[in-house]
């Protein structure tokens, strides 16, 4: 499969939303590792540097009103206009704890928000350590429309992406450690309940999103590594030596440019395979109109597929 990568104007960019409508419609965000947001033309042709979050932004979604919603790592939860490049903090912190690691998000046509914070105990900087020493202590968050904000799913063994379903009926979040997608239902018979979208992914997702094919499309950010899973077996001792050692014999991720995409049944529709020495470790993805656009917190880039 052809894939098309677009430099950006800075490293690890992360994530990707497209614009639906006005001047933005078809027009591609994405922050990066420097704090920057940037607005990528639908023909990769323009881009245009629209705020400085002064943190790390990883997950991006859009809100109701043009705006950005932006999980930054360091900063928390923000909203930024990207006309103006003005930012509204509208969480950092719960119970009076700060957050550890705002990840990604989505939003209800209400305008409730769900996103994850990755770890209470480790922040980006050292995701490596959270992975191997799987603390479990992710967390899926609500802040609804009134600014009441709660941890709804706890527990969470490196929790990432968000996405919510076709009607709002059940909430999801990957676990990167677990190589799940967890379900939380939120309407019907189920309310409450926790199960799964999918188990026993084939690597370690990332960001996850529904497209405008109505479909919950998953990053595969790295192909199952036999070690790190023995790794996150092994006793407590052993996993904290190891994220102890030089970085250069730490595992690593491998290559890999993946994708896949679920219906609201967790059945498998999509299998996004590219290859290309110019882009790896997909984090982010978003599908618009057929084309699959991707982030990777490890390049300077954006790539996209064409489904057709």
């Amino acid at each position: 499969m052809s894939i098309t990568v677009i430099q950006v104007p800075g490293p690890g960019a992360e994530d990707v939303v497209v614009g639906t409508s006005g001047p933005d419609e078809g027009a591609v965000f994405t922050g990066t590792a420097d704090g920057m947001l940037f607005r990528v033309s639908h023909d990769g042709r323009r881009i245009t540097r629209v705020a400085e979050t002064g943190g790390r932004p990883l997950g991006i979604e859009l809100l109701p009103d043009g705006r950005l919603l932006v999980c930054d790592a360091h900063a928390g939860l923000l909203c930024v206009d990207p006309r103006t490049g003005s930012l509204e903090t509208l969480a950092d912190s719960v119970d009076g704890l700060p957050f550890v690691f705002c990840n990604n998000a989505a939003v209800t046509v209400d305008g409730d928000i769900w996103f994850s914070d990755s770890s209470t105990h480790f922040g980006i900087e050292q995701w490596k350590d959270d992975f191997v020493q799987d603390t479990r202590t992710g967390r899926l968050l609500r802040l609804d429309s009134s600014g009441t904000l709660e941890v709804v799913l706890d527990g969470l063994a490196f929790a990432n992406g968000v996405a919510l379903a076709a009607d709002e009926s059940f909430v999801a979040v990957a676990e990167t450690g677990a190589r799940t997608v967890v379900r939380h239902w939120l309407t019907g018979e189920r309310a409450g309940r926790r199960d799964y979208l999918v188990q026993d992914l084939p690597g370690y997702p990332d960001n996850i999103a529904r497209g405008s094919d109505g479909l919950i499309w998953v990053t595969i950010a790295s192909p199952l590594d036999p070690v790190v899973e023995r790794l996150q077996k092994a006793p407590l001792w052993l996993r904290r030596t190891v994220t102890k050692v030089p970085v250069a014999l730490q595992p690593k991720p491998k290559r890999t440019v993946r994708v896949q995409a679920y219906d609201d049944r967790g059945v498998l529709v999509h299998d996004v395979d590219a290859d290309t020495p110019d882009f790896h470790m997909v984090t982010g993805v978003r599908e618009h109109e057929g084309r699959v656009w991707m982030g990777s917190l490890h390049e300077p880039a954006i790539a996209h597929v064409d489904l057709r």
